[in-house]
C-alpha cells in the first residue's frame, strides 16, 4: 500500500483520555493519515485491532492492567501485519528494550514534536525503524554494557544480536572498509543517536546529503534501518 495512494491506518492505545483526543486530533490534519480506533487498555486494544486491522498501532507503555510492553506479542499474533510504535513517557532503558525484543517497530517519547511523529510513523510503516534521539544513546549503552543481554527482534524477525565485547575486532572483509570516511562520520553520529538534522549541522552539509549518506551506509553494510546501524556500528567501536 503506498500512503500517497490512501492513508495509513491507526489505532491509537492510551489510558490518558485528554492526551489522546489532543493525538487524535493532531494526527487527523495529517493527510497520510487516518485514526481509524482509539483504546484504553490491552484487552480493548487487541479487540479492536483484530476487528477494524489497522496498518499500525500507537500503543502508550503504562496501560492498566497490561502493560503496552507485555501486550505486544499478542497484537503481533492476533494480526501479524500491524506495526506497532510505542509511544510513551518512559525513558527507562528497560521499557524500550522490552518493547524492542518484543516486535516493536519503533519507540519514541511523547516530547515528540506532531511533525516529527507523523514523519516517523510514515517511516514506520515504510519498513523503517525509529527511536527517539533522546533513547539512542540508552540503546547503545546498554548494549554496550550488557552483552549477555541477549537480542532485540525487528519487525521481520531478523535479531540484532548484543555485542560481545565493547570493542570488537573488525576483520579485514568487514563491509564497514566499504564505507567513506564521511560514511564512517555520519555513521559514528547515527551511534551516538544523532538525528539527520543534527548530523547535518555537525557536518555542515544539507539534510538531504544525510539522507543520501544514511542510504549508502544501510546499503553497503546491509542492514535494515538507523538501530541496526547503531548497533552495528557500537560492536565494531566506531563511536
Amino acid at each position: 500500500m503506498s500512503t500517497a495512494q490512501q492513508p495509513i491506518r491507526l489505532l491509537v492505545v492510551d489510558d490518558h483520555n485528554l492526551f489522546c483526543r489532543g493525538l487524535v486530533a493532531l494526527l487527523g490534519q495529517d493527510p497520510r493519515l487516518q485514526v481509524v480506533g482509539e483504546a484504553g487498555d490491552a484487552n480493548q486494544a487487541l479487540n479492536m485491532a483484530q476487528r477494524l486491522r489497522p496498518d499500525l498501532i500507537l500503543l502508550d507503555n503504562h496501560l492498566p492492567g497490561v502493560q503496552g510492553v507485555d501486550a505486544i506479542a499478542d497484537l503481533k499474533q492476533a494480526l501479524p501485519g500491524v506495526r506497532i510504535l510505542m509511544l510513551t513517557v518512559s525513558e527507562n532503558v528497560d521499557d524500550m528494550a522490552a518493547g524492542l525484543r518484543s516486535g516493536a517497530d519503533g519507540y519514541l517519547l511523547k516530547t515528540i514534536h506532531t511533525e516529527d511523529l507523523c514523519d516517523s510513523i510514515c517511516k514506520v510503516w515504510d519498513g523503517d525503524s525509529v527511536v527517539s534521539p533522546e533513547m539512542m544513546g540508552k540503546l547503545v549503552g546498554l548494549l554496550r554494557s550488557a552483552p549477555e543481554a541477549g537480542s532485540a527482534q525487528n519487525r521481520s524477525g531478523d535479531e540484532v544480536q548484543a555485542p560481545r565485547t565493547a570493542a570488537a575486532v573488525v576483520s579485514a572483509d568487514d563491509p564497514i572498509h566499504q564505507l567513506s570516511p564521511r560514511e564512517r562520520e555520519i555513521l559514528a553520529l547515527i551511534a551516538k543517536g544523532d538525528s539527520n538534522k543534527h548530523i547535518a549541522r555537525a557536518l555542515d552539509i544539507a539534510e538531504t546529503t544525510v539522507k543520501i549518506h544514511v542510504q549508502h551506509i544501510l546499503r553497503k553494510l546491509g542492514l535494515i534501518n538507523r538501530v541496526h546501524a547503531a548497533v552495528y556500528a557500537t560492536e565494531r567501536g566506531v563511536i
